[in-house]
């Protein structure tokens, strides 16, 4: 896996940088479990109203805060500790892939990391309703992977998503940011495309043509 992964300076790997964009990052947090080869660590957001993304699925992560970040590497770590309990020197950064864009103008940075089975996870309880951990095997698995296609201006976008179902009961529904990098880093690591052929997600000029639109 890791060979697969890029440095997050890395010449190959897709980093936007845009003024008109806040810039974050977020933990990718893999764990060694019985499911083989290894389990994904989601958080369901708690829900709140001064949050947009209040009570979703996503990634531990936040935006970058240069009194207390030099990296986005630290930003990952920093809320992943504060969100989940976790030091960061139980945590081993594997490397980074692509950035990734949002409709809410945000760039992502994503970090994959390593943590072992038996480490224990303290939720924040302000921030994070529920820790969920899911084979990644699951999100592999093209018949679990839904997606809506349409044109814009000529392109053909893809949204997608993932409706997961903890012990086939409780439903979590996986979508937006958090499951276009799940396909991004499928698509890094194991060179698996779940995406429609011909289609993408919104990339940043998109966003950019949107802002002088509305300017």
């Amino acid at each position: 896996m890791r060979t697969n992964l890029l440095s997050y300076h890395s010449p190959r790997r897709l980093n936007f940088d845009d003024e008109n964009f806040i810039k974050g990052a977020v933990l990718f947090l893999i764990k060694r479990s019985d499911e083989k080869p290894y389990n994904l660590v989601l958080i369901k957001r708690t829900k709140r109203k001064e949050d947009k993304h209040s009570g979703e699925m996503s990634f531990p992560g936040g935006k970058f805060d240069p009194e207390f970040d030099s990296h986005f590497k630290d930003t990952a770590l920093r809320e992943t500790e504060e969100e989940l309990g976790i030091p960061r020197k139980d945590i081993t950064i594997l490397g980074s892939f692509d950035d990734h864009i949002t409709p809410k103008m945000f760039i992502i940075s994503p970090f994959v990391g390593y943590i072992k089975e038996s480490q224990p996870m303290i939720k924040e309880v302000n921030e994070v309703d529920e820790i969920i951990t899911i084979p990644i095997s699951f999100f592999a698995n093209k018949k679990n992977y839904k997606e809506r296609n349409y044109e814009l201006k000529g392109n053909k976008i893809a949204v997608g998503k993932y409706v997961y179902r903890k012990n086939n009961e409780k439903k979590y529904i996986i979508f937006g940011a958090t499951s276009h990098i799940i396909v991004s880093y499928l698509k890094s690591v194991y060179n698996l495309d779940l995406m429609k052929k011909g289609y993408r997600r919104l990339e940043c000029n998109d966003f950019k043509e949107r802002l002088r639109e509305n300017s």
